[in-house]
């Protein structure tokens, strides 16, 4: 018989970050899957601030709609949350060439890498020596081009590291889900980048079903049974 991890039967145990470091920077790319990860870190009293990086997403009302929603939630948990806006320029410059890479290819680990090195820039200069990212709790992700991407960002600098810590295991996906699904979060349907909309489009039209319409589904209301395509 499988263990119940649900919301009203997991009991969390205390979190132990690498060498005891009890305060963490971490990447958030939606509320979605920050919010599983960030009642965890609450739970276990390590200090977290949200760095909000995320220049990928496109259109720039998708990218405003996905920041609220995770302010909200950082805001409801009293988390200190960090706007680097949106730096689209120098991401298009980024993965130039890298147009019609597949997801989890090359493309991805340059974008992974961008937002990963300006995590721990910011780190850098404000003091943490531990940084993560909640990349990683999506089964649309590869875990290990993440992580390859975040300890690459952290090693630029002395007394940094990044914490590989797989956000998945005992049911961290599904309540992932349950949490969204409590607080009414925005459900995007697509990973984030221009190239992905076109592409998850392109795969929509071939099976018959209509393009994505951006800023309607939120779960809770209808769609929060469903795994994400999560950012």
């Amino acid at each position: 018989m499988q263990p119940d991890y649900s919301l009203s039967h997991y009991a969390r145990p205390v979190l132990e970050p690498p060498q005891g470091v009890r305060r963490l920077l971490l990447h958030s790319c939606c509320a979605p899957c920050a919010g599983e990860i960030m009642e965890a870190l609450q739970a276990s009293g390590i200090e977290t601030t949200i760095f909000f990086y995320n220049p990928n997403i496109h259109p720039r009302a998708e990218y405003d709609l996905r920041k609220q929603e995770n302010i909200r939630f950082a805001a409801k948990l009293g988390m200190k949350f960090v706007d680097a806006d949106y730096d689209t320029e120098n991401w298009f410059a980024r993965v130039k060439g890298m147009e019609h890479e597949p997801e989890r290819g090359a493309r991805c680990s340059a974008c992974f890498d961008m937002r990963f090195e300006r995590t721990a820039l910011y780190g850098a200069e404000h003091g943490f020596s531990l940084i993560s990212s909640t990349l990683g709790i999506s089964r649309w992700k590869d875990l290990e081009q993440i992580n390859r991407s975040g300890e690459r960002a952290a090693a630029r600098w002395p007394h940094m590291a990044y914490w590989t810590f797989n956000w998945r295991k005992q049911g961290g996906a599904q309540r992932m889900i349950e949490i969204s699904g409590r607080e009414a979060f925005y459900q995007q349907e697509y990973c984030g980048c221009i190239y992905s909309l076109r592409d998850t489009n392109a795969r929509r039209e071939e099976s018959g079903r209509g393009k994505i319409e951006r800023g309607v589904k939120f779960y809770g209301r209808g769609g929060e049974g469903s795994a994400p395509s999560l950012e």
